[in-house]
């Protein structure tokens, strides 16, 4: 199993320290974007099913965004917790799976969403179960680069659908297979 110290930063990390990190008061902790994103995953559900894209697609996104926030925010200012390294990964399949389960399985295919919705599941579980050892594992770039290619095979998708427009389905149905393979790769190098 690769494991990886919580506190190395990744590549994005030292792009958020000069743009975004700044502008976050010392006051908010990452712990607290982690419940924000969980909070807001019901309002982008609601947006997206009701087919408000105008709203949905973009609060999509910036909630998506929160993902590299936490991270980064944690990794900057050395406010890694057991929490958040175990949750922070728990509201991100909270928000993909279900927004996967909402709009994948209707404009793409239904075992398809499935595939996905069941590596998320296979790695919360493999989560909960080296957290009741003892151990909490940190995400690896694996799992770091399956969330951001489901985050934008996501995207595409709901770009294709608020411009009326199947032009980027393929793309996202291409980008989406590339999450799914990393998925499995991160499933292994957790030691799942």
């Amino acid at each position: 199993m690769l494991q990886r110290d919580p506190s190395q930063l990744y590549p994005h990390d030292h792009l958020m320290k000069y743009t975004i990190i700044p502008l976050i008061p010392h006051a908010i902790t990452p712990n607290m974007v982690t419940i924000f994103r969980m909070m807001c995953t019901p309002f982008v559900l609601y947006f997206l099913y009701t087919e408000q894209f105008d709203i949905g697609v973009p609060l999509f996104f910036l909630v998506s965004l929160t993902d590299a926030i936490d991270g980064s925010l944690a990794r900057l200012r050395h406010q890694i917790t057991d929490w958040g390294t175990f949750y922070d990964p728990v509201a991100d399949k909270l928000l993909i799976s279900s927004v996967v389960m909402l709009v994948v399985a209707k404009h793409i295919n239904v075992f398809f969403a499935l595939i996905i919705l069941l590596i998320e599941v296979m790695i919360v579980v493999g989560g909960l179960l080296r957290k009741t050892h003892g151990k909490v594992t940190s995400a690896n770039i694996f799992g770091k680069t399956k969330m951001c290619l489901q985050v934008i095979g996501v995207l595409f998708l709901l770009m294709s659908l608020w411009a009326g427009h199947d032009l980027f389905i393929p793309i996202s149905t291409g980008t989406l297979s590339m999450a799914i393979v990393f998925g499995v790769i991160s499933l292994f190098t957790y030691g799942f």
